[in-house]
C-alpha cells in the first residue's frame, strides 16, 4: 500500500462512536456516573411489574404494556435513564392497561413514579 492511500479499519463501535477522516478518532468514555436513585427505583418497579404481568392471561394490552416496560428497562440499563418519549409511551401503555393492572401494587409504584 502506498503512503498516500487511505488506511481504513473497521472494528467494533460501541455506543454509536464513529469517526471519519484522515486523523479522526472516536472515543466513548463511561463517566461512571451510572443511574441516579430515581432511575434505580423506576427500574426496580418496572421489573416488578413485568414479573407481575406474567401472572395474567396474555392479551393485546398486556403484550403492549410488557413491550413498553421492556423498552424502558432496556433504555435505563443501557443509558442510565429513560427519556421523556419513552416515559410517555409507558404512561400511555399503563393507561390503556389500567383495568387489568390495578390489582398490582407494582403498577401503582410505576404509575406514581411517572406522575400519574
Amino acid at each position: 500500500m502506498a503512503a498516500d492511500e487511505p488506511n481504513i479499519r473497521i472494528g467494533r463501535a460501541d455506543n454509536s462512536s464513529f469517526a471519519f477522516g484522515a486523523h479522526a478518532r472516536a472515543e466513548t468514555r463511561n463517566t461512571g456516573a451510572g443511574r441516579d436513585e430515581a432511575a434505580e427505583e423506576l427500574l426496580k418497579a418496572v421489573r416488578e411489574l413485568r414479573a407481575d404481568l406474567t401472572r395474567l392471561q396474555q392479551s393485546e394490552q398486556t403484550a403492549q404494556l410488557d413491550e413498553a416496560l421492556a423498552d424502558t428497562e432496556g433504555e435505563i440499563t443501557r443509558t442510565g435513564a429513560a427519556g421523556e418519549g419513552r416515559l410517555q409511551r409507558l404512561r400511555e401503555a399503563l393507561t390503556d392497561a389500567q383495568n387489568i393492572v390495578t390489582l398490582f401494587a407494582s403498577a401503582a409504584a410505576v404509575a406514581g413514579m411517572l406522575g400519574m
